[in-house]
């Protein structure tokens, strides 16, 4: 389920938009510079951060830092610095990039990943390693993608969206429970999870059918 719109991933320069000169002729006489995101509080944040801009600085990156603990934090950032940077790199999980999602698609500027959530299943698919060396080196050297992003009720979603189960099991998994229980946690939730679940109905409507 896609909205038509795309997303650049993996990084690298990002295309103009008309009237866009004089912020090309700014950017071509400077090194590319990129926003690194991480909450420092987060299970892998603290570990990953320095190292990961220590890295892409020494791939010529000119880095900002800034530390994002809720998802406002993230929006705000990226749109105080959307016109003096080149690219986002966000440092998560799942729920970390579809919550840049908006302000990406609006800003039109490229994401580079770097997993550091738990399961970190956008990465994955995308072939992007937990090991901060190649996952910098990735952005560095600008390898980009265009996907689809799609929306749920006006919530834009990068690979996943999902009812029911997943829904109560993302509820159960909540940051202190990832934090002390790692991987492990996914399997602790599912059992509890699965112990109150109740079968339910559900009609699902598309442009040319109908599925109860």
């Amino acid at each position: 389920m896609t909205d038509g719109r795309g997303a650049d991933l993996d990084e690298g320069r990002r295309p103009e938009p008309a009237g866009a000169d004089r912020r090309s002729r700014e950017r071509a006489a400077r090194p590319p510079r990129a926003l690194l995101l991480a909450n420092r509080k987060s299970r892998r944040g603290a570990e990953l951060v320095d190292p990961a801009a220590e890295r892409l600085r020494g791939h010529g990156i000119d880095v900002l830092l800034a530390d994002c603990t809720t998802r406002e934090d993230l929006a705000e950032q990226i749109l105080r610095h959307a016109s003096t940077i080149d690219r986002v790199v966000v440092a998560g999980g799942d729920g970390t990039m579809n919550a840049a999602a908006p302000v990406l698609v609006g800003t039109g500027l490229p994401l580079g990943i770097l997993p550091a959530g738990t399961a970190n299943d956008l990465a994955r698919t995308l072939g992007i390693p937990e090991d901060v060396e190649t996952a910098a080196r990735i952005i560095a050297e600008g390898h980009n993608r265009t996907i689809d992003l799609g929306t749920v009720n006006d919530h834009p979603f990068f690979n996943v969206a999902s009812i029911g189960l997943s829904v109560e099991l993302t509820k159960v998994l909540t940051r202190d429970f990832k934090r002390r229980y790692g991987k492990l946690g996914y399997g602790l939730a599912a059992f509890r999870v699965l112990a109150r679940a109740r079968p339910f109905r559900a009609t699902i409507r598309s442009d040319d059918d109908l599925v109860r």
